[in-house]
């Protein structure tokens, strides 16, 4: 890759265009409240929101009162901006919090999503959308209703590396694709007993979709195309540890251009990959594809060279431009929706041993 194609593609994963800059800087940075203090929150969306231009970090809603006393010693966060979830529905009467961001586990996200909505708040969702399609609808409607807006936080939108595997695919750089491979897993041995992610209620299917919107989405934005359907599998060799949902899934999507790309999210083992082989060669991030930090990746064996980011900060400003700017979201509801309705699939397709046809998805790829 050429000098000028990285600044081209550093200047893309940045938040703030010339005229998103002078507009948005007319404003005051938008006010975040953090629901949901557990180790995302702490360890990387409250860092980033002390990096971002357009948010800050000015409150808290939590259900963990030993938590408070240290996040408003080391953020400052007021009295009056410390929320139960209990008292959420109050923050309608405080004009500093513009945006709540729910980091609840998947179960929770509706509920405490639209209860945001209506009082008042854009919504950041954390991934995945919700537990089903008619949660996601029910997303949607209430922050159509409130005049508010809902997005995301689907972070590697933002991303040079996933940016450059986006521009590789829609300008056919090494022509059509023939195969594409995404995998994201962990092997999982320190989770405690009643985890959200072993629970069903609460993390629906485990590394399904705790992990799988990663391969899933990468396979749509590589791809350039919605999958028309899919087959699947799930296993589990620790039902000691898994009892309410399955270790992992493998899945096979099939595309309206005959592509098949395959999937694979699970706590059995690592791996972290996403792989293109087109007619002309191949390209892939081959190290921690779906990571904060430390991706790499190349275009027909020259590796890729970008400089290191804060996916959250830029993830953050770039919703709270689209919000100031009143433009459209990168990552509205819509695209949660879309993804749902792919994970649904693919536990109906493991469940059934059968194909599923997968309908119009409401929401397109580019």
């Amino acid at each position: 890759m050429d000098r000028r194609t990285a600044l081209k593609l550093i200047a893309g994963s940045t938040v703030i265009s010339a005229r998103g800059l002078a507009e948005a800087t007319q404003q005051r940075p938008l006010g975040v409240a953090l629901m949901g203090l557990g180790n995302y929150s702490t360890t990387e969306l409250a860092p980033a929101l002390q990096l971002t231009r357009f948010a800050k970090l000015l409150g808290i809603i939590t259900g963990s009162p030993e938590k408070i006393p240290e996040w408003q010693k080391t953020y400052s966060i007021p009295d009056q901006n410390v929320y139960s979830y209990e008292r959420l529905d109050e923050i309608a009467n405080n004009p500093e919090i513009d945006i709540v961001y729910n980091v609840l586990p998947p179960g929770l996200h509706a509920e405490f999503s639209i209860r945001a909505a209506q009082a008042g708040k854009h919504v950041i969702c954390e991934k995945p959308m919700a537990a089903s399609v008619a949660e996601c609808d029910a997303m949607i409607e209430a922050a159509k209703k409130a005049g508010v807006t809902l997005h995301i936080g689907y972070r590697l939108h933002w991303d040079p590396f996933h940016k450059r595997m986006m521009e590789v695919s829609a300008g056919k750089e090494l022509g059509s694709l023939k195969t594409l491979d995404a995998a994201f897993s962990y092997r999982m041995t320190t989770t405690p007993p009643g985890h959200w992610q072993l629970s069903k209620k609460l993390g629906i299917a485990g590394q399904l979709y705790n992990l799988g919107t990663y391969p899933i989405q990468a396979a749509l934005y590589v791809a350039r195309e919605n999958p028309i359907r899919v087959t699947a599998t799930s296993h589990n060799s620790r039902p000691e540890m898994f009892k309410e949902v399955a270790e992992g899934y493998a899945w096979e999507f099939e595309f309206p251009s005959g592509l098949k790309s395959t999937g694979f999210a699970s706590g059995r083992e690592d791996r972290n990959e996403l792989s293109a082989v087109a007619e002309r060669g191949a390209y892939a991030l081959d190290h921690k594809a779906y990571s904060y930090r430390g991706i790499g990746g190349h275009v027909n064996g020259a590796r890729m060279d970008f400089p290191t980011i804060n996916q959250q900060a830029h993830q953050i400003d770039g919703i709270c431009q689209s919000i100031m700017n009143r433009t459209a979201s990168l990552v509205p509801g819509e695209m949660g929706r879309r993804d749902t309705i792919l994970l649904e699939a693919i536990m109906r397709a493991a469940e059934t041993g059968k194909s599923v046809e997968i309908g119009d998805l409401g929401y397109p790829v580019a």
